[in-house]
């Protein structure tokens, strides 16, 4: 059986492009993601690969698609070795049966590491420059609901769960103790 796994990063993205160059190669089951790389933890990862059985081929467009590190790409190169399933990289040309396959994929996922961590500095460095001229300013703050008064005194006087509290403003966990500690803080 030909699987297909596409991943693109954000919502935001396409995987139009992927799917277009896929297509060619008579895929019989996609698994379609937008998820970051960073760690292994992608639920249409881990159902591809508990379906991927003996014999079949899984194509992705490029190893990136795979994984960001060289060790997540061995782990799961290894993992298809183990199923006797082969993958192959359209964009790389690289086909893992083959030993140059296998010592061009540890090379290819050593580059992929290598461009995703200057991405990184490169970013941190952006925003440190920014924040030196002033023009960047972090997360913007979340200021206090409307109802927040409201909330936050049934809240305190547990006629409410905290969970109830935060699905009634709209807020997440986090932001709400932050915006409690603030208010707190200034009240009482």
């Amino acid at each position: 059986m030909n699987i297909a796994y596409v991943r693109v990063s954000t919502v935001e993205q396409n995987e139009g492009r992927q799917k277009e160059g896929l297509s060619k190669y008579d895929i019989d089951k996609w698994f379609v993601e937008k998820v970051s790389a960073k760690d292994m933890n992608r639920p249409q990862l881990n159902t591809m690969l508990d379906f991927a059985r003996e014999g079949d081929t899984v194509y992705v467009w490029d190893f990136s698609r795979l994984s960001r590190s060289v060790q997540d790409l061995l782990s799961l190169v290894e993992k298809f070795q183990e199923k006797k399933v082969t993958l192959v990289s359209i964009k790389e040309n690289l086909d893992t049966a083959t030993p140059t396959g296998k010592l061009m994929l540890t090379m290819i996922g050593a580059i992929n590491e290598f461009e995703r961590a200057n991405l990184l500095e490169r970013q941190k460095e952006g925003i440190a420059l920014a924040k030196q001229n002033g023009k960047y300013k972090g997360r913007k703050k979340i200021g206090f609901p409307d109802n927040w008064t409201e909330v936050y005194e049934q809240w305190k006087n547990r006629q409410i769960t905290g969970t109830h509290a935060m699905n009634l403003l709209h807020l997440k966990r986090n932001t709400f103790y932050n915006l409690i500690r603030e208010y707190e803080e200034k009240n009482l």
